[in-house]
């Protein structure tokens, strides 16, 4: 596995094991378990205010990377770095199609309040975008 493939991955099973009894073992990489990560991130917004950046950055990599891995073992892909936002982007398809998927983003957003940014919202319509994929398909989703 590629070293920003491999970090991903681990940050993801970081996610999982850190958050295991508020979870209540529940981050299974299923679809249904990103309900959960919205509920943490919702809670966690609540403290915001007092969190040091440096640990709501490492909550945003862990989730963030939790939620990409959803994404790739549901629907294949490879890890690239996207430079413009600084953090790792999942490509499904190629080379037939390309749907690149941006998560860290949406989990701040979500953990500043932001009620657009409900994870599991988030997680439908890019499953719905790389199911409904032609040849040609090019698209960003973040």
């Amino acid at each position: 596995m590629k070293k920003l493939a491999q970090q991903v991955v681990d940050k993801a099973e970081r996610a999982v094991d850190q958050l295991r009894d508020r979870s209540n073992d529940t981050l299974d990489y299923s679809e249904s378990s990103l309900a959960v990560v919205d509920e943490i991130l919702v809670e966690a917004s609540d403290f915001l205010d007092e969190t040091p950046e440096a640990h709501v950055d490492a909550l945003v990599r862990l989730l963030g990377s939790y939620v990409l891995e959803v994404g790739r073992r549901a629907f294949g892909g490879i890890y690239y770095w996207y430079e413009d936002r600084d953090q790792p982007v999942l490509v499904i398809g190629e080379p037939d199609y390309r749907v690149a998927i941006l998560a860290f983003d949406k989990i701040r957003g979500r953990l500043s309040g932001n009620e657009a940014a409900n994870i599991p919202l988030f997680y439908r319509g890019m499953a719905k975008l790389a199911g409904d994929a032609k040849p040609g398909t090019d698209v960003l989703y973040d």
